[in-house]
């Protein structure tokens, strides 16, 4: 039986993998505000800014999260085994891509917080269709249920710092778009001519 649970979640966990990648081009695409329009079926997302705690290279992470009282609240659904938890656990400056903006923040550890189960839950609204992936109701199921479930979740506070401009953040592809329309636009006209 376990070793079937460990199959199932190492299949999860690579096809979170492939769709993060996927998350990520349409960020980088300058589509995340498109991502974020319907909350409530697809959740907040953001994009997540670490570093490599051995490679020392950043990494980015699309991760749902949920604003409260101006910081920024995220889990870490696999427990402490995640990378980008264990990343930010060494070095806690992150940056952030948001629906309105790219932040510099600290990244902290506060699953130890007397109330870490209305944060959770507030992430867990926020996430859209995954808490259901997931097996969770967040809006019905019971505080004791909810403390039993999400027990290996690692909560993470980021506080916002500095609101970042320039190359490398969200939208560095979107010149794409209008080159793809310049090439293509004039292969539809041409091709409708010969018909």
């Amino acid at each position: 039986m376990k070793s079937s649970a460990n199959s199932l979640d190492a299949r999860l966990r690579r096809g979170l993998k492939y769709f993060n990648r996927f998350m990520l081009l349409l960020w980088r695409l300058g589509l995340g505000n498109w991502l974020n329009a319907w909350p409530g079926v697809f959740g907040w997302t953001m994009v997540l800014t670490h570093t490599g705690r051995r490679s020392g290279l950043p990494r980015r992470t699309p991760v749902n999260f949920a604003l409260v009282d101006g910081d920024l609240y995220c889990v870490a659904g696999f427990g402490a085994g995640s990378d980008w938890y264990r990343n930010i656990c060494v070095q806690p400056r992150v940056e952030v891509w948001l629906p309105e903006g790219w932040w510099t923040g600290v990244a902290e550890d506060v699953s130890s917080l007397p109330d870490r189960l209305v944060y959770i839950r507030q992430v867990l609204i926020a996430s859209g269709f995954a808490a259901r992936l997931a097996g969770i109701d967040p809006l019905s199921i019971s505080d004791e249920e909810l403390e039993r479930v999400t027990r290996p979740y690692r909560l993470v506070r980021i506080r916002l710092l500095t609101a970042c401009t320039g190359p490398g953040g969200p939208g560095e592809l979107a010149w794409i778009w209008p080159l793809a329309t310049f090439i293509l636009l004039p292969l539809v006209f041409f091709r409708r001519r010969k018909e």
